[in-house]
This record gives structure tokens, sequence and C-alpha cells, in this order.
């Protein structure tokens, strides 16, 4: 592993009780080719063997625990121990493959204004391969209005500025899951974001205690997202327009699901906050 006195790049890995899964993880980040880095390890209060296993890698690593208050909480304090130029997350579920930090890195020095990117990926569901959906295409450039309907950057496979992670203030730590749809939205409004139309993280889905599959409507924190923007003055005339038609379309379709299982009170809430909005 590179000297930390001299890295460019802190990857930074958040695990929740994934001791098998963080190994393979941790060994792909290793595996990278010409490029400096230091890696960090942030265990988000495991309750598993995530900590003895960690504890005996941390020559390699620096290894740091905090009581389970989610992912967010666990980048950021990560980003926050960082001190390289440059960050990159990797989720501890996912991989990289040997040249994907060294490949991303030429491509932003080939696009000096740049000051983030993502790559393609491959997508595996329990081992097998599985072709994405074309809404799942990643777009590059002004991304803004294309995100509002899903999260189109993968954390995985980000690599940005660190001074930008800073000024976007990183994840919010209040949103449960689709805190990467907050904070790339954020990002998307302010800067372009570029693509390495390589498949060089291997994404890995499937798994039981994966947030997507245990919490129910999504877009609610979606919603919350879209508030928060909406409460600035940030956006342009049409951008603001854009969420707004984005919010009633996702508060309609939480509407009839919260009626669907009578709740009668919560779909006339998400009504209400599509009408607020409706002339902003």
């Amino acid at each position: 592993m590179p000297s930390a006195s001299n890295h460019l790049v802190s990857v930074i890995i958040p695990t929740y009780n994934r001791a098998a899964l963080v190994v393979e993880a941790i060994d792909s980040v290793l595996r990278q080719r010409r490029c400096l880095f230091e890696l960090i390890v942030v265990d988000d209060g495991s309750t598993d063997a995530t900590a003895s296993v960690l504890t005996r890698r941390e020559k390699e690593l620096r290894y740091i625990r905090q009581p389970h208050r989610g992912v967010a909480a666990a980048r950021n304090l990560g980003a926050r121990h960082a001190r390289g130029q440059w960050l990159a997350f990797l989720d501890s579920d996912d991989l990289w493959q040997p040249t994907k930090l060294a490949e991303q890195l030429v491509f932003h020095r080939q696009s000096g204004d740049i000051l983030v990117s993502q790559t393609e990926e491959i997508w595996l569901r329990n081992g097998k391969r599985v072709n994405p959906c074309a809404h799942h295409r990643k777009p590059a450039g002004d991304i803004f209005v294309e995100s509002l309907t899903r999260c189109l950057v993968s954390p995985s496979a980000v690599l940005m500025r660190r001074e930008l992670f800073e000024w976007a203030g990183g994840f919010d730590e209040t949103l449960t899951v689709c805190e990467d749809y907050d904070l790339w939205l954020r990002i998307a409004n302010r800067v372009p974001i570029g693509l390495v139309p390589k498949a060089l993280v291997i994404r890995r889905g499937g798994h039981a205690d994966q947030l997507s599959r245990r919490l129910w409507g999504m877009d609610r924190f979606r919603v919350a997202a879209m508030l928060k923007l909406l409460a600035t003055d940030e956006l342009s005339t049409a951008r603001r327009q854009a969420v707004v038609d984005e919010l009633a379309r996702k508060c309609a379709i939480l509407a009839h699901g919260a009626r669907r299982r009578q709740r009668e009170a919560e779909a006339q809430r998400y009504m209400a906050l599509a009408q607020m909005h409706a002339h902003v």
C-alpha cells in the first residue's frame, strides 16, 4: 500500500455487519494499480466479527469505529479523517476493478475543470450478472433534471475533489436512505458530473440487509431531498419547476400507496405537499 504521507486519493468504505463482504471490498482497493491512496474503513457499530477482522488489517488501512448511526454518518466521518485531495467511496458489498482509480484520475487530468466523475458498472444480483434497465443509463454533464426521478450516480463509482464534498456539506445524516440521491442533486445543481464509460465497478445486490429491500416507499426520502432544494434560493426558474413537477408525481405515488394501506391522513399530507409547491 502506498505511504499515507504521499497519497492522492482517500478511499472510504463504510460497513455494518458485513465482515466477509468488507474483506473482499478492501482487497479490491488494495489491488488498485498506478494510484497513490489511503484506505479508511468506518465500522458503523457492527455486532458481528467486523471489528476483529478489521483490527487485524490495520497495517493496510485506517480503521475507525463509531456507534451505529447509518451509512451517511459513516461516510462523513471517513471524509473528516481523509487527507487526500480526492475522495472515493466504496460500499462494503461492492468491488473495484484494478484500474478504477487510475483511469478516473487520467480522466480528470484530461478534463481539468470537472470536479466529480463516476464510472460505468457491472451489476450482479445474487451472484448472477444482470443488465441495468434503460432508465438506469448514466448520463454525463448537466444531469440535474434527469436525476430527479431516480438516483443516477453510484457512490461506489464516484471520484470527487475533497473541496467539492466539503462545499456541499457531505451526506445528510437525517436520511435513512437516499442520502446519495440528496447529495448528488445538490452537487449536480452546481457542477457537471463526468463519466468514464468503462465498467470499473462491480455492484453486488440481492443481500437481505440492503436498506432498499427493507424499507418501503423510498420516494419518501426523495421527497424530503426535493423539499430541501425548494427551501433554498439556489435553483433556476426552470430547475425549480422541474423539481416541483417531480415532487408532485412522487407525492401522488406515495398518496396512492398510503391509501392502499388505509392511511388516509398520510395520503392527504402528500397531496397537500404537492399542492403547496404547485405555484412556487
